[in-house]
């Protein structure tokens, strides 16, 4: 016995290739892409067909979708129920499809959730009646048939569609080294551009995009586009189009009316929600879902005060959430060649005009040979008529008539089975009256068919009233307006930040935190054992705060980044790169453009503005230039440059007051000038600078500490310190030969 004859041996490589390249062509033609002609997928084609030889028209009673998917993957489709009910769900839901083709019973999801469909035994289904667009030619002889998965039964390679459906609802697939994104448009207007290219075939996409103008989604959400960009996606058939929701002003609150297509009201309010937890969206307090059967779509976002700026809010939103969303489009389908392309719009619509041609050509050449079969037939009977005698006779006498008719008249063997299975009581004369009026009816009928065949110019004229019939049956207004807006921008981080008082406070280990408010008495917090206040400023959350180390480098970070002052807050080693055996000296906080009085305790220091000190680098930026053993002071502020005094005290009680204008201003940092004297046997012996103040002209007192004594000086005692800079100053009274720290007020 030959074991040898019952197999094949062929290289696994080769088995391989060809295996893959089956499968391939496999999915892109029988499942994953549309087809031009009527803009189906092989299952949706099936299921669509088998409604319909089920008799659940638009009319008919629903039946469960457990019997349509019986049906489908028994006797044309043979894969898994679940995703055949699946495809048969998408069909039925309004918020998918622009034009729904099945009429759906029960739970088939919702745009909030559009898996959350009940299962197929609990629903029910039926056509809806724009499907008749894909089945009312059926039956004349428009189609190919060919045979089902297991060759029992037939089913259509196509259906005849009235519309170019494949651009009407979209589609969308992935297959083997492709893919297909087409979005939905509006039948209207593809009616309306189908009829420009009959009457003018050399019309260009530009033309053609006067009539289509853009996708329509099912969503009433603004597709923000340019017409321009639009147009090119249409000359190429790729590109993106960009939606955003549509939101009014109710009360003070936002209202949202409609999201873009396929986008969840709870996903919304997931990402929103996120962005709140994350402290990204300080301009909302509440945001809600009230949408109810009245009104699909209506989410709520309530600001936190009327000053907030809702358009800009809802611009912040776009850009970090699906309320603004962008949809690729791949015109890619299966042209009237059988082949995979992408197609501009031109392409398409003159494909599907020649296949909607050729289903008309079809469809008259059927009827034209149903009519020509029944004048045939009506001749034959006719013939009768005029020989009724002699047709009996022949019947009555003759064993075999039917021969004997067909040589006596000149009949043909269908005329001949056609008398001889006519009944007696249709040989009446009102009965011939009846087939002479249908005769005539039906040769005026063949000849109008016979002129349309003809004449290529009345077939254009007859599509064209077809398209514009089914477009005023079915078709409705634009749902998605097109609104030409730019693609939004989010917020600056520091835009999103609430505006609030804080105090940054610094120890003498380096460790920083920020308490809300003003009133607050740094001094007087928790410290880490071994840890005491060494500096704080007060500001604003929205601000950045600069720190200035023992080096004279200074390094920056946003207020609102700080840790809360509720703990021992966090080192800022961790958020720096310090020089070695430096330490962070002081900080400031401002707003940009705001002068400061930068000294060192070595007598030095120069005006510049808070901008200088920002540097957001861990490695910081060299400020000034300080000797070694030096610090940098806290930084007072500069309110008037023309009128303010800066106020100079040294440790050893010597204070000298003098004009802020003689004092350099300075961006780029150094030493300084010299703002106060200490001679050098002073300097060696530990004299330094206590501290630096800043005081109005006429106003302004300051407040000296030295140990549990103060002491308070008001302008008219200051006024006794004036000098020039660089001078000795003079000698405050007894007990204050030591002073440790000056603040200024007034």
């Amino acid at each position: 016995m030959n074991l040898q004859a019952n197999y094949e041996q062929i290289a696994l490589k080769d088995y391989a290739e060809r295996a893959y390249l089956d499968y391939s062509m496999y999915v892109v033609l029988d499942r994953a892409l549309p087809f031009v002609g009527d803009g189906l997928k092989p299952v949706q084609r099936r299921i669509v067909y088998a409604m319909s030889e089920l008799g659940l028209d638009a009319a008919a009673k629903p039946k469960k979708s457990a019997r349509t998917v019986g049906d489908v993957i028994g006797k044309f489709h043979p894969h898994g129920d679940s995703a055949c009910y699946e495809a048969m769900v998408l069909m039925a839901q309004p918020f998918s499809y622009r034009y729904p083709l099945i009429d759906g019973q029960g739970n088939f999801g919702s745009q909030d959730d559009p898996k959350s469909f009940a299962a197929m035994r609990y629903t029910e289904s039926k056509l809806t009646p724009i499907a008749e667009l894909l089945l009312e030619e059926l039956a004349h002889g428009t189609v190919d048939w060919t045979p089902n998965f297991d060759g029992t039964l037939k089913e259509p390679a196509w259906l005849p569609s009235r519309v170019p459906h494949v651009l009407l609802n979209g589609s969308t697939g992935i297959a083997v080294g492709m893919a297909t994104d087409i979005l939905p448009h509006n039948l209207r207007e593809l009616a309306s551009a189908c009829i420009r290219l009959l009457d003018d075939p050399d019309a260009s996409v530009r033309d053609l995009c006067e009539h289509v103008r853009g996708p329509d989604f099912p969503s009433a959400a603004e597709i923000i586009t340019p017409a321009s960009e639009l147009a090119a996606l249409y000359e190429t058939g790729n590109g993106s189009v960009r939606c955003r929701a549509v939101y009014v002003k109710e009360d003070g609150n936002i209202v949202i009316t409609a999201l873009p297509y396929q986008v969840s009201p709870s996903k919304v309010l997931l990402q929103i929600d996120a962005l709140a937890k994350a402290k990204k969206l300080p301009m909302l307090e509440d945001y809600r879902d009230e949408s109810d059967h009245e009104n699909p779509i209506r989410l709520v976002l309530v600001p936190r005060s009327n000053r907030v700026d809702l358009d800009e809010t809802m611009q912040h939103l776009f850009a970090t959430t699906d309320l603004e969303r962008s949809y690729r489009v791949n015109f890619n389908m299966i042209g009237l060649d059988g082949r995979p392309q992408v197609k501009n719009l031109r392409q398409i619509l003159g494909e599907w005009l020649r296949f909607r041609t050729d289903t008309v050509t079809r469809r008259l050449q059927h009827r034209l040979g149903k009519v020509e079969r029944r004048l045939h037939l009506l001749e034959g009977l006719r013939v009768a008529y005029l020989n009724l005698d002699e047709v009996i006779r022949i019947i009555r006498a003759e064993e075999e008539p039917k021969p004997v008719l067909m040589a006596r008249f000149g009949l043909s063997e269908e005329q001949a089975d056609y008398i001889l299975e006519t009944r007696l009581r249709q040989l009446a004369r009102l009965e011939e009256m009846k087939i002479n009026a249908e005769r005539d009816q039906l040769e005026e009928e063949r000849a109008r068919i016979n002129v349309l065949l003809n004449s290529k110019a009345r077939l254009k004229t007859l599509i064209k009233d077809e398209l514009r019939e089914d477009a005023r049956k079915y078709g409705d207004d634009r749902r998605s307006p097109l609104v030409e807006r730019q693609v939004a921008q989010a917020l600056d981080e520091s835009a999103l930040v609430a505006s609030e008082p804080v105090t940054i406070v610094l120890s003498e280990k380096g460790w920083v935190r920020a308490a809300k408010g003003h009133d607050v008495d740094a001094p007087a917090l928790n410290y880490r054992e071994g840890d005491a206040y060494l500096a704080a400023a007060r500001g604003r959350t929205t601000q950045q705060v600069a720190f200035i180390d023992s080096t004279g480098r200074s390094y920056s970070l946003p207020a609102h980044a700080l840790p809360s002052a509720r703990g021992n807050g966090e080192p800022v080693t961790g958020r720096f790169s310090l020089p070695a055996g430096a330490r962070i000296d002081t900080i400031a906080i401002a707003e940009n453009g705001t002068r400061l009085v930068m000294a060192s305790d070595a007598g030095y220091g120069f005006v510049t503005r808070f901008e200088s000190l920002l540097a957001n680098k861990k490695a910081g930026k060299q400020l000034m230039n300080i000797d070694a053993g030096s610090h940098v002071l806290p930084p007072p502020v500069v309110a008037d440059p023309a009128r303010d005094r800066i106020v100079v005290v040294t440790n050893a009680g010597h204070l000298l007051m003098f004009s802020v204008a003689d004092l350099p201003e300075l961006d780029n940092g150094g030493r300084g000038n010299k703002l106060i004297e200490i001679p050098k046997p002073k300097y060696a012996a530990g004299e330094r600078v206590a501290g630096v103040a800043v005081v109005a002209e006429g106003k302004g007192e300051v407040t000296l500490y030295a140990g549990q004594r103060k002491l308070i000086l008001k302008w008219a005692d200051l006024v006794e310190y004036g000098g020039g800079r660089a001078g000795r100053g003079g000698l405050l009274p007894r007990g204050f030969q030591r002073v440790e720290r000056i603040e200024a007020s007034g």
